[in-house]
């Protein structure tokens, strides 16, 4: 069977993919796990090597992929050249540090219990890792897991959607065209492709909807394998009465109509105090009145393309008509073109939480404005959301600024600006509440969570016994080190190279 891949912008036919069902899948897993073991053994090194040439090769290829993504998904060609570009950056940051965080660990002594002992952590890949992506972003999300998993030794089964899988697929090819190790296909389908790769797999990454990573969650759990998963979000912008108001309209009307709204990290809600409200909201109606909206070419002629699916759209222009039917205003916006998936830059005003589009995820080219009295009514009001990605804080004064972000139920706060965080390999991106399980990038912890750790302790010294060992005393050795230990840190701290044997 195969599926057929169309373009949003124009409903044209650009190609087709096969449709893997669960043999085919059982088969590709198979494979993968063969090849696994001779992959982990190439050591940091020589798996370091093949994917500075599968950098090399994205480089050289960059135009084509984005060329697939514009075509595959609809979007403004300055957002598809940009995933090709974020692939590049992510292998560069970890090829370059691989080695150090995949380094064997050794902690010191805590206490004169564990003196004599030389400890150490190793880490270990899980052997198969299970990459599913959605839409939105199909390469840059799909290779910001995937990569760092090869790194670490995993190979990969990358599962695309079915309405992107273009790009990716041509991405996954290129593995394969410079000769590297067979640790890493791609297997396009639908829903049924997904579930078998969650059932199969040792290592599960998600990028979804919240709905589909819960029952990915379940599953992960009957089968006792871990899971990571980046979910649904609400994200919320407080704009405070002291911000640069220019820049703050300007960070809004592109944090919510990047990729025309389809991105969880979009900003899909303004709170913003009353002083500085009108001010805010003229500003922000002019700039989005001037963005451009058409089909997009390989060219920076138009601002916001489509969107990826019917469903969608259809979700985004009940949002909208919900809102104006319980008393809301569209300054600008409001419908859905006659042809195409494509939906007007909308800003909406006379917003509350009785409407879906401040309550539920839109994921669409919508701005909802509400005035709040000051920055504790924004602070609650963003918290009232089952999501808790991302947020942003706007305004000059630090202090309120880092007051305000501290209040906030979300994984991460971008001060006077939006999605840079997802830019700071060095920062864990991860959601709150209904937003996602663990976590991803975070320096070390982005590819050490592709592994297993092993810790090991060896004596410096080996006795015949030890002193916790039998036959028990009625006051042992154990007790007098515990005592000896808490003596040293009351003296002033434990040292373990004063205290050697």
């Amino acid at each position: 069977m195969t599926l057929t891949v169309r373009s949003p912008a124009d409903g044209r036919t650009l190609d087709s993919v096969a449709e893997y069902g669960v043999e085919e899948v059982a088969s590709v897993v198979a494979g993968l796990r063969a090849e696994q073991p001779a992959w982990e053994a190439l050591g940091v090194a020589g798996r370091v090597r093949w994917l500075g040439r599968y950098r090399d090769w994205l480089l050289d290829n960059q135009d084509r992929l984005a060329e697939l993504l514009q075509a595959e998904t609809g979007k403004a060609w300055p957002e598809a050249a940009l995933e090709p570009s974020y692939a590049v950056e992510v292998l560069n940051y970890y090829r370059a540090r691989a080695p150090r965080f995949l380094a064997d660990q050794r902690p010191r002594a805590q206490s004169a219990i564990t003196l004599n002992k030389r400890q150490r952590v190793s880490y270990r890949p899980y052997p198969l890792v299970g990459v599913i992506t959605p839409w939105n972003f199909p390469l840059a999300l799909a290779m910001m897991d995937a990569l760092p998993a090869l790194i670490a030794g995993a190979a990969v089964v990358l599962k695309p959607s079915e309405f992107t899988p273009l790009a990716t697929n041509a991405a996954v090819a290129g593995w394969v065209e410079i000769g590297a190790p067979d640790v890493f296909r791609c297997v396009t389908g639908s829903a049924a492709t997904g579930a078998a790769v969650v059932g199969m797999v040792d290592f599960i990454q998600f990028t979804g909807s919240t709905r589909t990573g819960r029952d990915i969650a379940v599953s992960a759990a009957k089968r006792l394998v871990p899971c990571g998963l980046e979910l649904g979000g609400k994200d919320a912008m407080i704009v405070l009465d002291d911000a640069d108001l220019e820049r703050a309209a300007a960070g809004a009307v592109w944090g919510s109509m990047f990729n025309s709204g389809q991105a969880c990290v979009s900003v899909e809600r303004v709170y913003v105090e009353a002083p500085v409200y009108e001010r805010f909201v003229a500003l922000v109606v002019d700039k989005v009145a001037a963005l451009r909206q058409g089909v997009p070419d390989p060219s920076c002629g138009v601002d916001v393309g489509a969107m990826v699916s019917d469903r969608q759209l259809a979700i985004v222009e009940q949002h909208v008509h919900n809102a104006l039917e319980r008393g809301a205003k569209a300054l600008t916006g409001g419908n859905r073109a006659p042809h195409g998936t494509f939906f007007e830059p909308t800003v909406l005003v006379d917003v509350d939480h009785s409407m879906t589009c401040m309550t539920e995820e839109t994921f669409g080219p919508t701005m909802p404005i509400m005035k709040v009295a000051d920055g504790d009514e924004a602070v609650r009001l963003a918290n009232d959301s089952r999501y808790g990605l991302s947020a942003s804080v706007w305004t000059r004064n630090t202090a309120r600024a880092q007051h305000v972000a501290r209040q906030l139920d979300v994984g991460a706060v971008n001060i006077n600006d939006v999605m840079s965080n997802l830019l700071a390999l060095p920062l864990p991106h991860s959601g709150w509440k209904q937003s996602g399980l663990g976590a991803r990038n975070g320096g070390a912890y982005g590819v050490r969570k592709f592994c297993r750790c092993t810790a090991t302790t060896a004596n410096r010294i080996s006795f015949r016994s030890e002193p916790q060992w039998y036959p028990y005393r009625r006051l042992t050795s154990v007790l007098r080190c515990y005592a000896s230990s808490a003596r040293a840190i009351r003296a002033g701290g434990f040292d373990e190279d004063r205290h050697l044997p």
